[in-house]
């Protein structure tokens, strides 16, 4: 006895005539006869009572076919969801991120997952103490956006795209786009942003961009959150240089001021993770960041 006798049998069951099952299961109706045959032998009951004008369910077949269908729409349904699995279309996954793409390019993504990968369940971890690489390699990350290219060898990394920092200003700054001539222009302020001790590819290109103009800046507040550090530069508490994309979810009260040096966004995974989530995840990933930076630019300032 096998799956495809047993959809013969509730298949006749439905019609009662050997001539349309067979037609409807794209059989011979000598060879539909044939597994009919068959499953009796198997079973050693008779499922259908048969004369030259009908063919009825005997009681034993009235049985099998009202315990046999709900196991079959069962089974249906079960291979149906294995297929979702196997192909990726089905799962979970974990992504951690920075706060900067919390409003322009992160949304993106989680919109176009819900449209492409609708049974996809995203957990969004956000920036904790514990590092992006080691919530990667101890599994509880699997896939995280970041800044710096992944340093440990079992981990993958790509460049998804790069944009430009931007220096944060109070709304009610004299600096604006049309007079800023460079860095030094704010050289005697204060600055909110990430610690600059911190040993990180992110933290190293600000320091880069310092040195190039000349001047250690006053980091008289350090933070690694964006928000806060818009909120404090919205109260004009000082001046900031973070990823221009925090344009996207910033506070009416400061002022972006294009700068010409880059960041990148990284988009790092386990290297061995071989889930068909993660392959589908990161296909759709990178089709959306090469869209988001050819768009994001003309909007960005």
């Amino acid at each position: 006895m096998d799956l495809q006798q047993i959809k013969y049998f509730l298949a006749l069951a439905d019609e009662l005539h050997f001539w349309n099952t067979a037609e409807k299961m794209f059989i011979t109706q000598s060879a539909l006869s044939r597994q009919i045959k068959a499953l009796e032998e198997e079973l050693g009951v008779t499922l259908f009572e048969r004369s030259k004008r009908s063919v009825k369910l005997t009681q034993a077949g009235i049985f099998l076919r009202d315990r046999w269908r709900p196991l079959l729409e069962e089974i249906t349904r079960t291979h149906r969801q294995a297929l979702k699995i196997h192909e990726g279309a089905y799962g979970s996954i974990s992504i951690g991120y920075p706060g900067s793409v919390a409003y322009g390019f992160l949304p993106e993504v989680i919109s176009r997952f819900s449209q492409t990968l609708p049974e996809l369940k995203v957990e969004l971890v956000e920036p904790t103490d514990i590092s992006f690489e080691e919530l990667l390699l101890s599994f509880r990350m699997d896939l995280a956006f970041r800044r710096d290219p992944a340093e440990n060898p079992a981990l993958s990394s790509i460049c998804l795209y790069s944009e430009p920092f931007a220096l944060i200003v109070p709304q009610d700054h004299p600096l604006t786009e049309q007079n800023f001539t460079g860095l030094q222009d704010v050289k005697d302020e204060k600055f909110i942003m990430s610690g600059l001790h911190q040993k990180t590819f992110y933290v190293n290109s600000l320091q880069e961009m310092f040195l190039a103009n000349g001047f250690t800046p006053n980091v008289y507040i350090e933070s690694d959150f964006g928000g806060m550090i818009l909120s404090l530069v919205a109260r004009g508490l000082g001046v900031s240089v973070l990823p221009s994309s925090y344009a996207f979810g910033a506070p009416p009260d400061v002022r972006f001021i294009h700068l010409p040096q880059k960041v990148n966004l990284y988009v790092t995974w386990r290297k061995d993770d071989a889930s068909p989530v993660l392959r589908n995840v990161l296909e759709l990933v990178q089709a959306i960041a090469q869209e988001y930076q050819e768009g994001s630019q003309n909007v960005m300032f």
